[in-house]
């Protein structure tokens, strides 16, 4: 298991992941620097999961210590991101058709937060004792859910729930969803590939955070209870903790 932490500017930072019980290699990348935080989680065999979500989280990397962005300026990394990826795929013949997922929190040179969105990882906001979901997954169990077939505890454990309908890596690209929040004291976030949500329910992840108030104990607790309650996936946690108000 590696565990890594930061707070910059102020921010308390906290990161985990691990491989998980059944896979042989981590096919997550995150990304926690400054304000820019990204988990991208890789599909694809021969490893080439693997280099597509790295190779997302060094496009976003381009981001790191701006004080001047833009939603235009994460848009335009998404599409970066999707033109790399397709670049790697067609230079080695094995890695035709890899792709990931990617979710970010960034703060904009506003002091809002964008949040954005392409695949299943989520990002989750942590607030007056309250957990929400923020982000919306882009999977085939979603559209069901959605369309009243399915309750979301149903849709934790649908055989369709690893299928996802858009992300990193297609021709023609798919478009993220861009969210942008004000800032409120005192708030976290948590973003994470589904290897957490798909063995802790919102509770259970509400729980962890309830008992871990700072950012890296929590990020660690959380990848520790998935990989306990079953560990069928790759999982990586980013926790972000917004200082209070003075």
């Amino acid at each position: 298991m590696t565990n890594t932490s930061a707070r910059p500017r102020a921010l308390d930072v906290g990161v985990a992941t691990d491989v998980g019980r059944v896979r042989d290699h981590n096919e997550d990348a995150w990304l926690a620097d400054g304000t820019v935080h990204v988990v991208a989680d890789g599909m694809g065999g021969h490893a080439a999961g693997e280099v597509a979500s790295a190779t997302a989280i060094a496009t976003f990397r381009a981001l790191v210590g701006r004080t001047d962005l833009t939603v235009e300026d994460i848009d335009r990394a998404v599409d970066d991101a999707n033109d790399a990826i397709l670049e790697a795929a067609r230079s080695q013949p094995g890695r035709r058709g890899m792709g990931t997922t990617a979710t970010g929190l960034v703060q904009l040179g506003s002091g809002d937060w964008a949040i954005v969105n392409i695949g299943d990882s989520r990002v989750y906001r942590w607030a007056d004792d309250v957990l929400a979901q923020v982000t919306i997954d882009h999977s085939e169990v979603q559209e069901l859910v959605e369309e009243g077939l399915l309750t979301r505890e149903q849709a934790r454990v649908h055989p369709l729930r690893n299928i996802i309908t858009r992300s990193l890596g297609l021709d023609p690209a798919a478009a993220p969803d861009v969210i942008v929040l004000p800032p409120v004291p005192g708030e976290r976030f948590v973003l994470c590939s589904d290897g957490l949500n798909d063995e802790l329910d919102d509770a259970a992840i509400a729980t962890v955070l309830r008992e871990n108030p700072r950012s890296q104990p929590a990020a660690e607790a959380l990848v520790a209870a998935a990989v306990a309650a079953g560990g069928h996936d790759n999982v990586t946690v980013i926790v972000v903790g917004v200082p209070g108000a003075d």
